[in-house]
């Protein structure tokens, strides 16, 4: 017997135990498992991996999955030619040329009214009587939405109500008996599965494309109540609202943004799990809007540095930079320079852990924070408001003006001013330390001219004697609480 047929034989035996336990496994969960196929052997005598099958999954879960249209008034700028193409890809593109070319008939791409224009992308239908869920940006402002359906119907669809801040949309067509998709738990999927999607790319209906999860949990700029799930499955624009499926056939998340330079696919796209958009969903079907609790605070991430400022015993938490007048956290007794551990008893490791588990709860619920306070953790218990569509922004601060009298810190390579009364006024604060020049340890740390110090460590700073009395019981671990411009945040200082 050769060395290359014994290895051929072994790999077509693990297959097969591998393909037993899965069905065993799948057996006592009353589903079908996808099959797994093995490459035959190379010519050098090695077996490759064994890869998924995914043809079951899509003839399943496929007809669930529709085509969605939505019509909108066209911005000024955005007046669509004879020669448009039914996706957003850029005139320079070395592909635009060949969709213009090759797809001249395409019923998409008849010119849209001067007035109108016509958005591409997908979603899934989660109950047989019409219930559909997709993102919010791809319907968002549409005067018309329709559903095109893998048999061919087409069905106007009404919109439910959509949730910005999760990006999720919920649809209602009139019909009845239709195919559904079976929903997941995130929660499960781990880093390095397999994971498929279906949906239309480019105006490519029914397309499929496959790939691994890359990471769980990420959070994303301007995005901060979305544990996102990041996979390497090729998603392009259209494919935004279709499904994320595992190899069960169930939907775990909602394809919703990619990260490009092109507008292409590059390797790292981000769907929404599905458990926070069935609650999303759940909440516009029964109110028609979406509640969130709020704390009333703006956070930043703990850094070593800040850690060690903190006396912390590693970097972990969420850091408060702010907490708002009246509201919850102020009225809890939180302050800033807390840094927030847990909540109800789970732990928060990151900074993004926080708005996440707080979002995901309903005002008035009672909450139980652990927080790190000048070197003790205690116990404080907030009831939480309610998020609004529109936060108040932080006053902006003055632009930098001379003044009279000056004081310089050497060990900190800071000169510093009083704040004047009108310029606390508008900042809305006590007192704090203007920044005139900042050099050495503190340049290093990237303060700027123009700064507010408004506390260090767990102190607040209104004056140059309470920042000479915090510098002395700080024992060379300094953290600076600083307003610049709109933003709050500690800056550690690593002293020489």
């Amino acid at each position: 017997m050769s060395r290359t047929f014994r290895i051929l034989l072994a790999a077509v035996a693990a297959t097969a135990v591998l393909s037993g336990c899965d069905k065993i496994q799948h057996f006592f969960k009353g589903e079908k498992p996808i099959s797994t196929v093995a490459v035959p052997a190379q010519e050098n005598g090695q077996i490759a991996m064994l890869l998924p099958d995914f043809t079951q999954l899509v003839e399943r879960e496929g007809p669930a999955v529709v085509n969605i249209q939505a019509v909108r008034e066209a911005q000024p700028a955005a007046s669509a030619g004879p020669n448009a193409l039914p996706f957003p890809i850029p005139e320079d593109d070395p592909f635009y040329e060949f969709f213009k070319r090759f797809m001249p008939n395409s019923p998409q791409q008849q010119e849209p009214q001067d007035s109108e224009t016509v958005s591409f992308g997908s979603g899934f239908i989660i109950s047989d009587d019409g219930y559909i869920l997709t993102n919010s940006h791809v319907v968002n402002g549409g005067s018309q939405i329709k559903v095109m359906l893998t048999d061919k119907r087409e069905f106007k669809a009404k919109l439910l109500g959509l949730d910005k801040r999760a990006d999720i949309a919920v649809l209602k067509i009139q019909a009845s008996n239709l195919p559904t998709v079976k929903i997941g738990d995130p929660a499960a999927l781990k880093v390095g599965e397999w994971v498929a999607a279906i949906g239309a790319p480019f105006g490519f209906e029914n397309s499929v494309t496959a790939g691994i999860v890359s990471a769980k949990g990420r959070s994303l700029p301007d995005e901060n109540y979305v544990p996102f799930i990041q996979t390497d499955v090729p998603i392009n624009p259209g494919n935004s609202g279709g499904p994320l499926f595992n190899l069960k056939g169930q939907v775990v998340g909602i394809n919703s943004q990619i990260y490009s330079r092109s507008g292409g696919f590059m390797g790292i796209s981000f769907a929404i799990p599905i458990d926070i958009a069935i609650n999303v969903a759940e909440q516009i079907k029964a109110k028609g809007k979406v509640s969130r609790g709020q704390l009333g605070v703006n956070i930043q991430e703990v850094s070593q540095e800040l850690a060690q400022s903190f006396g912390l015993d590693r970097p972990r938490g969420a850091l408060v930079v702010r907490v708002e007048p009246s509201g919850p956290a102020a009225r809890a007794g939180l302050q800033v320079g807390d840094i927030v551990l847990s909540v109800n008893g789970k732990p928060v490791e990151s900074s993004k852990d926080l708005p996440m588990v707080i979002g995901s709860l309903q005002p008035n619920t009672r909450v139980k924070l652990g927080i790190w306070r000048k070197g003790t953790e205690k116990s404080v218990d907030v009831v939480l408001g309610e998020l609004l569509a529109e936060q108040t922004e932080t006053p902006s601060p003055p632009k930098p003006q001379p003044q009279p009298e000056s004081y310089q810190i050497g060990k900190l390579g800071l000169t510093l001013s009083e704040l004047t009364p009108s310029q606390r006024s508008d900042l809305g604060v006590k007192g704090g330390l203007l920044i005139q020049k900042a050099q050495g340890p503190a340049a290093r740390a990237g303060l700027q001219h123009g700064d507010v110090i408004i506390g260090l460590n767990q102190s607040e700073i209104t004056t140059i004697k309470s920042l000479e009395k915090a510098l002395a019981s700080s024992d060379n671990n300094i953290a600076l609480l600083v307003r610049r411009q709109d933003s709050t945040l500690f800056v550690p200082l690593r002293l020489d």
